[in-house]
């Protein structure tokens, strides 16, 4: 490997140590109904997207939020302290497709409807308030 490239690396990796984050996969609804969810909840003070999420009355609400939990517990498991009130905001949150089941249904006169059953994967990225101000 060339020096640039493993410099490349190196910085890549670094950066990713500073990261803080959870990911889920393999959720079996639509990302667009997942995405409605992640919407909400972009750029969010953690204890605010807690409480949206909560009350929220959608499906996905519910595994966004167990997800963001485990966020914050990777970020206090990484820094050895507890989160304070206000320190903590959702830095990054997006969905990706996952791969798709397909199915067929019967259909009158001897044809097949298609029936595709998605799936998403989950990532959030929480950070520290006053790091992304500097």
């Amino acid at each position: 490997m060339g020096l640039r490239k493993r410099q490349a690396a190196e910085a890549i990796k670094a950066a990713k140590k500073e990261e803080f984050g959870a990911r889920l996969r393999n959720v079996p609804s639509s990302p667009r109904k997942m995405r409605l969810v992640v919407d909400m909840i972009r750029g969010q003070e953690v204890s605010k997207a807690l409480g949206i999420l909560k009350f929220s009355n959608k499906e996905a609400s519910r595994k966004v939020e167990k997800l963001l939990r485990s966020a914050i517990a990777n970020w206090e498991q990484k820094n050895e302290r507890k989160a304070e009130a206000g320190e903590l905001f959702v830095k990054t949150v997006f969905v990706d497709a996952a791969p798709m089941l397909k199915r067929m249904r019967p259909a009158p006169q001897g044809r097949g409807y298609r029936i595709r059953k998605r799936s998403n994967h989950v990532t959030i990225f929480v950070d520290t308030i006053n790091k992304s101000n500097d």
